[in-house]
C-alpha cells in the first residue's frame, strides 16, 4: 500500500470513494491524488450516480502530504503545469468542481489537505475525535490546496487568519462552531451518518440538486449578480424535467416521489 490506494464502491445511487493508506495515517502521495481525480471525475460524468460518499479508512482522516513525494515538484513548479491541463474534477475544486453532491465523513487527524478537501466538499460530517491544523506554515509552505480563500468563506477573515497564520490545533466543536463541518457525531459513527444523509440527498429530484448547487457554485465564483442571474437557467432545467412532472404528481397523490434523473 505504499503509493495509497482510492477504493470506491456503487451503494445504488451513490458513489462511495475511500481512501486507504491507513498504515500511513493516509498521507497522500501523487497517485492518490490523481486516482482520487478519477473517481470524482466518474461521479461527475455518470448520469446514474446522484451523490458521493468520500470516507477515509482507518482512525484518521489524513495527516496531510507525504512530502517527500511532492518537494522536488513543488520546487520546480512541475505540478502546477500539469494541473493547468488536467480537466478532470479537482479533489480541492480549485479547476473544477464536482457537478454531484459531496458528503464527506472525518475523523482522528484531519490535516492539512484533510481540511482543504472538506471544504471542497459540500457536507461533512465529523467524529468528535476530530484533530484539525492547517500546519503547513510550520513546514515553511503556504496553503496550495485553497486554505486561504475557503477559510474565509465558510469562518471570515478573523477566524480564517486566527487559524492559518498560528497554524493551531483544533477540535471537532470548534470546527463546527466556524462552519467547517455540519455535524459533529460520536466517533465511529461518521461514516453511517454521512451514508444517511447522502440517502436524504438521493431521496429529492438529482436534477434540481445539481441546479442547487451548480447556482452556488456561480455565486462563489462570480458573485450574486451572476447567480440571481442563473435562475432562469434554472427554472428553466428543472421545470421541463419528467422530475418535475412526478413531482406534482406524487404531491397531489399524497405519495413518496420515485424520481429518475429525467
Amino acid at each position: 500500500m505504499s503509493d495509497g490506494e482510492i477504493r470506491t464502491s456503487r451503494e445504488e445511487r451513490i458513489l462511495h470513494i475511500e481512501v486507504d493508506r491507513s498504515d500511513k495515517m493516509n498521507g497522500f502521495t501523487p497517485e492518490m491524488f490523481d486516482a482520487l481525480s478519477d473517481a470524482l471525475s466518474e461521479l461527475d460524468s455518470d448520469p446514474t450516480l446522484w451523490v458521493g460518499l468520500f470516507t477515509f479508512a482507518g482512525p484518521n482522516s489524513t495527516a496531510g502530504l507525504d512530502l517527500p513525494r511532492f518537494a522536488a515538484s513543488f520546487q520546480s513548479g512541475e505540478r502546477d503545469e500539469t494541473a493547468e491541463a488536467d480537466d478532470r474534477v479537482d479533489p480541492f475544486a480549485l479547476r473544477r468542481r464536482c457537478s454531484k453532491p459531496i458528503v464527506m465523513a472525518v475523523q482522528g487527524v484531519t490535516f492539512t489537505v484533510g481540511i482543504e478537501m472538506m471544504l471542497a466538499a459540500d457536507i461533512v460530517v465529523a467524529a468528535d475525535d476530530c484533530r484539525f491544523c492547517q500546519m503547513e506554515p510550520r513546514r515553511g509552505l503556504a496553503v496550495f490546496g485553497g486554505g486561504h480563500v475557503r477559510y474565509i468563506e465558510r469562518a471570515g477573515w478573523g477566524n480564517a487568519m486566527y487559524h492559518l497564520l498560528r497554524a493551531d490545533e483544533f477540535g471537532a466543536e470548534r470546527a463546527k462552531e466556524i462552519g467547517f463541518v455540519q455535524e459533529v457525531v460520536p466517533a465511529g459513527s461518521q461514516i453511517d451518518r454521512a451514508r444517511e444523509i447522502a440517502n436524504e440527498i438521493c431521496a429529492n429530484a438529482p436534477l434540481a440538486v445539481q441546479e442547487i448547487k451548480r447556482g452556488a457554485s456561480v455565486y462563489l465564483d462570480q458573485g450574486e449578480a451572476a447567480a440571481f442571474g442563473e435562475i432562469p437557467k434554472m427554472r428553466a432545467k428543472t421545470a421541463s424535467s419528467k422530475d418535475f412532472v412526478e413531482g406534482i404528481a406524487s404531491f397531489r397523490e399524497k405519495r413518496p416521489a420515485k424520481f429518475s434523473g429525467e
